[in-house]
């Protein structure tokens, strides 16, 4: 697991960085003393968990967290404070772990255990439809040879595991009025695609087909679209699939729900 420490009290920051490195779990940890860089490095370097000071200069602790969510889903936070005070903010947040100071090796095997425990029950596929669609496998950022592929999953999961007909993905994916039997031929292409893609990522038996029918399996996905529907979080801004001009029609029924 690749960590971040970030404290800005020097040797605080210490502490903090010698307790993540004993762990064996830990591949490597940087350390920071500001958020600002904390950010800066986070946008271009994948970050498996993050342990933060709360009460820190700058935009502080909280408001980093919320940022690193935001660019790495998958990346787990684990707060270091010496107040508890701060502990029903960072559970609102819902962070994987919440340590009081002085921080030991002990505390935070502790958490990584946990942290491990927690992933080992988690759905394999983990797709974000508010905003631009995106797709991670294991935690790692799906990628796809041809954006028709990765369009026709998006459609699926559109379709919340209902079947659909090639016909009506067809008329979906191209609005034009060309050769039926080639757009067929190359929507078979694609679904060849897309199971070679989720089966690389070690994904597999994601996408299901019954006769002429095919449909994701949905108990195999974590998809905040899904969640939303379910218990009405995360949060809907009013961006939903913006890569797609078919799914406008879903963006409009969920900000009519957001209302509400």
């Amino acid at each position: 697991m690749k960590a971040i420490a970030v404290d800005d009290e020097p040797l605080m920051l210490y502490a903090l960085g010698k307790a993540v490195k004993a762990s064996p779990d830990i591949t490597s940890v940087t350390e920071f003393g500001s958020c600002e860089e904390t950010l800066e490095w986070v946008q271009r370097n994948p970050v498996d968990i993050a342990f933060l000071d709360i009460n820190m200069r700058g935009m502080g602790g909280m408001a980093l967290a919320q940022k690193i969510m935001e660019l790495q889903p998958d990346c787990r936070i684990v707060f270091c404070t010496g107040y508890e005070k701060y502990a029903v903010e960072a559970i609102k947040l819902r962070v994987s772990g919440y340590l009081m100071k002085p921080v030991s090796a002990g505390d935070v095997q502790e958490e990584i255990d946990y942290i491990k425990g927690v992933r080992a029950k988690e759905k394999p596929l983990m797709i974000k439809c508010f905003g631009n669609f995106e797709v991670y496998a294991h935690g790692e950022k799906l990628v796809f040879r041809r954006t028709k592929t990765k369009e026709l999953l998006a459609f699926l999961v559109d379709r919340k595991g209902a079947g659909v007909t090639g016909k009506e993905i067809c008329a979906r994916l191209w609005s034009d009025s060309g050769d039926e039997e080639k757009k067929h031929n190359y929507l078979r292409q694609l679904f060849f695609d897309l199971r070679n893609t989720l089966e690389a990522a070690g994904v597999n038996e994601v996408i299901v087909q019954s006769n002429y029918n095919y449909s994701v399996d949905s108990e195999k996905i974590d998809c905040d679209y899904y969640s939303y529907l379910e218990t009405g979080k995360p949060e809907f801004h009013g961006e939903y699939m913006i890569q797609y001009s078919w799914a406008e029609e879903t963006c409009g029924l969920l900000w009519k729900k957001s209302r509400f």
